[in-house]
């Protein structure tokens, strides 16, 4: 009685089982190779296409937010944009570049140039982390960098109580 019940229904839906899956795994090793060879071609060329640098697309949207919320940040009043950007400029070994500016006036008229530029240095932080390139003297532009999100900024001011900052992509691919 014993082993009638070893071999009851409960145990042929066992075998049944094992004798379908065996097929199904027959019928999809072939599959199989093909589905892992096409991961892997994705991966592969995902991986290549993405080395960590933004696109030129993402790193020109980015421009735009710093060189804005870096205004906002220093509370700049008659916000105007002077170069909107969207243009391509050509670089070498068939990359590219673009362009974004943005003025905007201080609180206070009087504020000498080299006090705004240090103002604006002063900001930068709360908005994105920035490495100084060309700081040297207050007396003329300040220029930051920053590579992981592939932006160079100018902070500067032509007059006092005016804010300007300019800024460009670095150079990648289109």
């Amino acid at each position: 009685m014993l082993q009638l019940e070893s071999w009851g229904p409960s145990s042929l839906r066992s075998d049944l089982e094992a004798t379908s899956m065996l097929n199904l795994s027959r019928f999809l090793r072939p599959m199989g190779k093909y589905v892992v060879l096409s991961l892997v071609a994705i991966f592969s060329l995902v991986a290549c296409a993405s080395d960590g640098s933004p696109t030129l697309p993402q790193a020109s949207q980015t421009l735009k937010t710093h060189i804005l919320r870096l205004l906002k940040e220093r509370n700049a009043r008659n916000v105007m944009v002077t170069d909107p950007g969207g243009k391509s400029i050509s670089c070498a070994d068939g990359k590219a570049k673009q362009t974004f500016s943005a003025t905007g006036m201080d609180l206070d008229n009087k504020m000498s140039p080299e006090n705004i530029r240090t103002a604006l240095l002063g900001a930068l932080p709360r908005v994105a982390e920035y490495r100084i390139v060309d700081g040297k003297s207050l007396e003329r532009a300040i220029v930051v960098e920053n590579k992981k999100e592939g932006a160079k900024l100018t902070l500067d001011s032509l007059r006092p109580g005016v804010y300007k900052v300019s800024g460009e992509t670095l150079c990648l691919e289109p």
